[in-house]
């Protein structure tokens, strides 16, 4: 009998070796590979029918990022941004001063919509990802619009921003990629390359299968991107892969990234090292539980620190049916 994908990817490890995970399918990993805390469900932070502003019933993509200590006069210690996905989106804000809520949703949202003039009009927005640009004390987001196009906007207080320019889009890509998009954008220092930033994305292609890209920059907005996927979709046993994010320990670089749930629903790891020269596949980093709220997946994580507790804020559930959760390590 084949083996199922859930089964395939609880068994995937670099050198192919079976590692037999067993019963956990319903519950957090016993052991994080890499080092890592094991994160535990702790609440949902967002449900869609909650929100005012919900033009489709859905939400996706959260990023998680401390103010407290950046910004003069912030709402909440906590910014949590997130967006619905389908037509026509819309970057979103919620505030709150635990990483385990409550957040309360900002009043003038979306405070990016698929209509900025004379920048780009387009179908929808989303997925936001902001990061902290400490030399210009600025948050930077990055977001899509469509899914063929990752665009950058700035901002001094977190709400406001201004547009900045088009970062990636599927033309940097060989002929045949259709999406690049659910980018982040980390600072890690890559000496031999020039590089201050890392872009990590999903792209697609008419194969119809995603896989996890990646680039480098030396400032964060103009970007080489390497033609060849970082984490292939096959090389993990899975059907598709998405939502990246970047950690790192004790001077080694990871990649967490979240498969669908035809393909087991979980965040999976991979080691690519401090210098993005290795492709060790560890297996996975969060097992989705089969009950409410994620339902067999979980997904598109963002990683935050709240008192020296880690924390990891999530999607939980079906895709564009879910919830916005925390996890605690």
């Amino acid at each position: 009998m084949a083996m199922d994908r859930r089964a395939l990817l609880r068994t995937a490890t670099a050198s192919g070796a079976a590692l037999a995970l067993g019963e956990a399918a319903a519950r957090p990993a016993l052991a994080a590979p890499g080092g890592f805390p094991d994160y535990t469900y702790q609440r949902t932070l967002l449900r869609p029918e909650d929100l005012a502003y919900n033009p489709t019933g859905e939400i996706i993509f959260p990023c998680i990022r401390g103010v407290y200590d950046k910004l003069p006069d912030p709402l909440g210690r906590y910014y949590l941004y997130y967006a619905p996905h389908d037509a026509p989106g819309g970057i979103c804000l919620a505030y709150g001063d635990s990483l385990e809520g409550p957040f309360t949703e900002h009043p003038g949202n979306p405070i990016v919509s698929n209509n900025w003039q004379p920048h780009y009009s387009v179908s929808h927005v989303s997925s936001p990802h902001v990061m902290w640009h400490a030399g210009l004390r600025e948050l930077w987001l990055y977001f899509h619009g469509e899914n063929t196009t990752t665009r950058l906007a700035r901002s001094r207080d977190g709400i406001n921003f201004t547009y900045d320019s088009v970062v990636l889009s599927t033309a940097m890509l060989p002929a045949g990629t259709t999406e690049t998009s659910y980018a982040r954008v980390f600072r890690h220092d890559l000496p031999a390359r020039a590089a201050a930033y890392v872009i990590l994305f999903m792209r697609n292609t008419t194969a119809n299968h995603r896989d996890i890209g990646w680039g480098w920059s030396a400032d964060g907005r103009k970007w080489t991107i390497d033609p060849k996927p970082l984490i292939d979709h096959a090389a993990v046993g899975a059907v598709n892969v998405g939502g990246p994010h970047l950690l790192t320990r004790d001077g080694s670089a990871y990649v967490v990234c979240n498969t669908d749930k035809e393909s087991g629903g979980d965040i999976l790891i991979t080691e690519v090292g401090n210098d993005f020269t290795r492709r060790d596949h560890l297996g996975v980093f969060y097992n989705s539980r089969a009950t409410a709220p994620e339902n067999g997946r979980a997904a598109s994580p963002s990683f935050g620190t709240d008192h020296g507790v880690p924390y990891m804020v999530y999607e939980a559930g079906e895709r564009l049916s879910g919830a916005i959760a925390v996890a605690r390590g």
